[in-house]
Formats: structure tokens, sequence, C-alpha cells
């Protein structure tokens, strides 16, 4: 599958006019030992969020998570999995994610995949199967399912023999397993 993702992004000129801003094919990235592939294509820092910037928001290193009050948009090819990719260092990859990995009762992972974000995840499946484990249960999605991901610890695991394409959006939220107190503190703007 061709990875290519086009882009198109409006805004107003200065006369208040609805005008196309930019209009491409947004970089990939290959994260390493994996083969997943992944396309950024928005991200916001704020919320609500500015839309006057008249400028590339995905134009920058970001790792999984949204930042604080914030929310990325993108869009990532899962491989099939191999039993090298399974075997990557699972402290390597959450790092290399910016995710963190809290299974119930800190337990080990499950899958050298886990992680989770301190986030509201959109998931919707473009084209291919994935199974989605959690960390006592799975649950297979296919092409057309969509999936509300409330900050819990998860793995994409692409079992199947084709590339699944999964669009995210991702929405800085309150971590549910954090101390209330400290939780609605840090959700302050």
């Amino acid at each position: 599958m061709e990875h290519a993702i086009r882009r198109i992004v409006t805004g107003h000129d200065a006369s208040g006019k609805a005008i196309i801003e930019m209009d491409g094919i947004v970089p990939k990235k290959v994260r390493p030992g994996t083969g997943f592939v992944s396309s950024l294509l928005w991200v916001t820092d704020e919320s609500p969020a500015r839309m006057d910037l008249g400028q590339d928001r995905a134009a920058r290193t970001i790792g999984v998570p949204p930042p604080p009050h914030g929310s990325i948009l993108r869009v990532v090819d899962f491989p099939p999995v191999t039993a090298e990719a399974e075997s990557v260092d699972q402290k390597e990859l959450i790092a290399s994610m910016g995710a963190s990995h809290n299974a119930q009762g800190g337990q080990p992972a499950r899958h050298a995949f886990m992680h989770r974000t301190k986030s509201v995840d959109y998931a919707i499946v473009l084209q291919g199967e994935i199974d989605m484990l959690l960390d006592d249960s799975e649950v297979h999605m296919k092409a057309g399912d969509f999936m509300v991901q409330q900050g819990t610890n998860h793995a994409w695991v692409n079992r199947s023999d084709q590339v699944c394409r999964i669009a995210f959006v991702l929405i800085d939220a309150i971590d549910p397993l954090a101390g209330n107190a400290a939780s609605l503190a840090s959700a302050q703007p």
C-alpha cells in the first residue's frame, strides 16, 4: 500500500474569504523496530484551538500523545506483525513514542507494543483489519470500525497479511489513573 496522504488545510485571506492554505502530501515517518508508518496531519496546542495562525501546525517532531490542552490528527499504517517486531524492546519503544505503560497492578506488558496516553483517542479503521489488545482482553477491528479509547493501556497488533490503515484523533484529557485533585489541577490552563 502506498502510504502517501494528501492533506488540504483551509483558512481565510486578509478580507475573511475562505481559501485553501495548504494542499500537498504529508511527510511520513517510520517507527524503528515496528515498521509502523505514520503521517502527522495537524496538531493544536490549545483548546479552544487557534485557527488564525496561517502556519503548518504539523511541521514539527512530536511523540504519540497530544500536547497539554491540545490535539493531534495522524494516520498510521500498521504492517503485518513479525516476530522481529514483537521482540522490540518495550521500554525503548515507549520512550520513542513519548508514551507510558501502566498495566493493571504494575504487571509486565502483555505485548511489546503496549502503551497508554493521557488522551481521548478516536480511531477509525480505514483499511484492513487489526487487533487492539488491552491488559487482559482484545477486540478485532476491520475497515469501517470506530473506537473511542479513554486513556487505556493498549497495543495495536496486525495479525493479518495486509497493511491496516487507521486515522487517529488524540485529544488531551484528565488521566483517569492519576489522583483526582492532581489530574484536575493539571487540567487547568
